[in-house]
């Protein structure tokens, strides 16, 4: 609830209040009202009648979080593409119900990813229309039709989304699209859809979904009239068990379930790609024993710009464990040495595997003007950054490789190395993966290494 809803209800907007829901702390107004000051939060609700300060502190707009609240502007499409827990249902919901109040006699579509799913979630979950609807305001369901009925005549119905041709007939003012990257068939489902929203001055669509690697949820977040809000499970921690949220991050933290799944990151399966998610998932694993050899890796760039340090070491087996990502972006010559220097004695490295083609004769002379001597061991490349990499994803595939902990800036560069040439990965260069790649040619691949089977770069 804004400065304009505290108004409606009798007097203005109490300052410390003021800015509505919109307020870039994140925090809901009950929860800013929550940490004020007794004396200022006593303040702030004697500017609220008695009477109205109980419907106050029920209403949605004044409880919700601003990624919760419909953007403001003209739009076509919100889509929320958040983790699990954020409150997205309760989102969708709250817009439903909101839409059919405010527009008496509107027609809603509710689609699912079956009609059980739009049934047990988006009308009967704790967090669904039925469950959120204010007693005055709270529709009829009537089951055997797949209707909801408010009592001023607005109307919504149910769809499952793997039924696309029932929506070719009916037409709406508005859509809520529930677990749209769930959708057997989304494209065609979509596609009826929006044809059917022709009611009304500006029929909208409401879109909640967990995120996950598809085509179609990628062009959707591209197209014009698409206002995307992102968010976390963690963003609504308030409302969830702290047992839960420890657990979460213990277990799932960094990996790339948990940047889907839980930080409602849109992670992309790039076709051609040397190294998977999936298979990065698999190859984690703290060594055992000693290592036997520790070196780092070190990509470092021609000026400013991120440099790539990456500790890996080798167990007696011949096994190879990727221990640390130390890399820094953004970093003048003097930070990153130092930074090599430092991983260098934390890890008790035998050495520092350097690139040479890209300055690395730079950090022998910045260590030594630090008083640091260190062994470094510069290389030269011969080859591109993807044909050096080939190799070392054999490793990999041979399952030689493990990582210690996920590395998620890392194993995206991985993930956007493509077999034959080319990278489609965050940044300009895979820095990080190229550190990676001198650590274990040295560790793995160079001559006398511990798998000198393979061909030595």
């Amino acid at each position: 609830m804004g400065e304009r809803d505290v108004a409606e209800a009798g007097k203005p907007a109490p300052a410390a209040l003021a800015g509505g829901g919109r307020s870039r702390s994140g925090l809901s107004l009950i929860e800013r009202l929550a940490l004020l000051p007794p004396d200022e939060r006593a303040a702030c609700l004697a500017a609220v009648p008695v009477a109205d300060q109980w419907r106050l502190l029920n209403d949605w707009r004044f409880r919700a979080r601003p990624a919760q609240l419909a953007p403001e502007g003209d739009w076509a499409v919100w889509l929320i593409l958040a983790g699990r827990g954020f409150g997205k249902t309760r989102a969708g919901a709250e817009w439903v119900n909101r839409q059919a109040l405010m527009t008496p006699g509107c027609r809603i579509a509710l689609v699912g990813t079956t009609l059980h799913d739009a049934e047990a979630v988006m009308v009967r979950g704790e967090s669904g229309i039925l469950g959120t609807a204010a007693e005055c305001n709270r529709p009829l369901f009537l089951r055997s039709k797949r209707e909801l009925h408010w009592p001023n005549g607005s109307m919504a119905t149910l769809f499952s989304a793997g039924e696309a041709d029932a929506l070719r007939g009916p037409q709406f003012h508005a859509a809520w699209c529930d677990e749209i990257a769930a959708w057997s068939r989304p494209r065609e489902a979509w596609d009826n859809l929006r044809m059917c929203l022709r009611l009304g001055r500006r029929p909208q669509a409401v879109v909640t979904t967990t995120p996950r690697p598809t085509a179609f949820l990628r062009n959707l977040t591209k197209l014009e009239g698409v206002v995307l809000t992102r968010g976390s499970t963690f963003d609504n921690r308030v409302n969830l068990p702290a047992s839960y949220l420890a657990d979460m991050e213990a277990g799932y933290g960094g990996t790339a379930l948990g940047r889907q799944e839980l930080a409602g990151e849109l992670l992309e399966r790039i076709e051609g790609a040397l190294w998977s998610r999936d298979g990065l998932e698999r190859c984690r694993m703290a060594p055992e024993g000693p290592l036997t050899r520790v070196v780092v890796g070190v990509d470092p760039p021609a000026g400013p710009g991120t440099c790539g340090i990456v500790v890996a070491g080798v167990d007696k087996a011949g096994k190879a464990y990727v221990l640390s990502d130390a890399s820094l972006p953004d970093a003048m010559p003097d930070s990153w040495a130092n930074a090599v220097a430092r991983v260098h004695a934390e890890h008790q490295a035998d050495c520092i595997v350097v690139e040479i083609n890209q300055g690395g004769r730079m950090v022998e002379g910045v260590l030594e003007a630090g008083g640091k001597r260190l062994p470094v061991k510069p290389v030269r490349a011969r080859l591109g950054k993807v044909a050096r990499a080939e190799p070392v994803a054999t490793l990999y595939a041979r399952g030689l490789v493990a990582h210690a902990r996920p590395f998620p800036e890392l194993e995206d560069q991985m993930c956007g190395l493509i077999t034959g040439g080319g990278y489609r990965g965050p940044g300009t260069s895979p820095d990080r993966a190229d550190a990676l790649v001198w650590a274990l040619t040295e560790l793995m691949l160079a001559p006398g290494a511990a798998t000198p089977s393979l061909r030595a770069i």
